[in-house]
């Protein structure tokens, strides 16, 4: 199985159909309510359930969902009786494979049940019509690239007694998301020191994003929230309280950071921890979601050519 534990929940959702072709005077008994089993679509539609609740123990790579909803339609046409599932879920995993596991349950129950009315019959396909929920929906895009600086606050690395890793971590994970990376430095844990590259970045550089790791504790030099109370216009907090409801559910010292996040005229700043488990589980948690804030931010539905300098003209 994959891991998906880096993963977050979200609503998620499927729709899978499977048909039964079969002869007119079969889905005639099936409208008269003469089949000698009874009527199948009941029973299909309650195999249906059950396949969708029961898709991990069927097919092995699947993962194990707490599914929410499950809706079960047919259609019946002249030679086709079409079953119709759709899957609803908050999961990190998608509903694809239970709507269609459901579906083809549905279409093999109905074909066990008219199979002494019609040799002929046959399963003409199981497809999925939609699905919704995974990341890709909450991609956002834009004609250019975002503009971004990483920050180490270190005392240690600035001193050249160790390497970064987090803040090269950060780097690689912004390219990844497509967000170009204008600058990168690493800097003591000084508090006016802080406040001026952050003032520098937003107010001449006038990137979009800001990225910082380090500080967030409780050590006597752990300045970055407060050298941010200094410069940031508005607070964020959804932004660590998602960092930190995230890393919670992994380890139980999340809870200690005391990073923010804000905006200082067209620039997002937000704080991640020092540690570099620390930054990848907040990088799993801030990305794609925190790209939307610039649709926000701007006021406009997409980043048009006009952009320039961290913000529309």
């Amino acid at each position: 199985m994959i891991d998906i534990s880096a993963k977050s929940n979200t609503l998620r959702r499927a729709v899978a159909e499977a048909a039964v072709s079969c002869e007119a005077s079969t889905v005639q008994r099936v409208r008269e309510g003469t089949v000698p089993k009874g009527d199948p679509l009941p029973i299909a539609k309650a195999a249906a359930v059950l396949a969708v609740k029961r898709t991990s123990d069927t097919i092995p790579y699947c993962h194990p969902v707490p599914v929410d909803h499950v809706e079960v339609e047919f259609t019946i046409e002249e030679t086709l009786i079409t079953a119709k599932v759709s899957v609803t879920a908050v999961a990190k995993t998608g509903m694809e494979m239970e709507a269609m596991h459901g579906a083809a349950t549905a279409a093999l129950t109905v074909y066990d049940m008219l199979k002494m009315l019609d040799e002929s019959m046959e399963i003409t396909g199981v497809r999925l019509l939609e699905k919704s929920g995974g990341k890709s929906d909450f991609r956002e895009r834009y004609t250019e690239k975002l503009r971004a600086a990483v920050l180490v606050m270190s005392d240690s690395v600035a001193s050249g007694r160790k390497q970064d890793t987090s803040g090269r971590m950060i780097q690689a994970r912004l390219e990844q998301h497509g967000v170009h990376v204008e600058d990168y430095r690493v800097i003591p844990d000084e508090q006016a020191a802080i406040e001026d590259v952050l003032r520098y970045y937003a107010d001449e550089m006038t990137v979009d994003l800001v990225l910082t790791t380090g500080g967030t504790g409780f050590s006597p030099r752990d300045c970055t929230p407060e050298a941010m109370l200094s410069v940031i216009e508005r607070e964020i907090p959804g932004i660590p309280e998602a960092l930190r409801t995230y890393g919670q559910n992994r380890t139980p010292y999340s809870m200690l950071s005391r990073g923010k996040a804000g905006i200082r005229n067209n620039t997002i700043i937000v704080n991640l921890p020092g540690s570099r488990k620390g930054v990848a589980e907040s990088l799993d948690a801030l990305f794609p979601g925190v790209l939307h804030s610039f649709k926000m931010l701007w006021m406009q539905g997409s980043w048009s050519t006009e952009h320039t300098n961290g913000g529309p003209s």
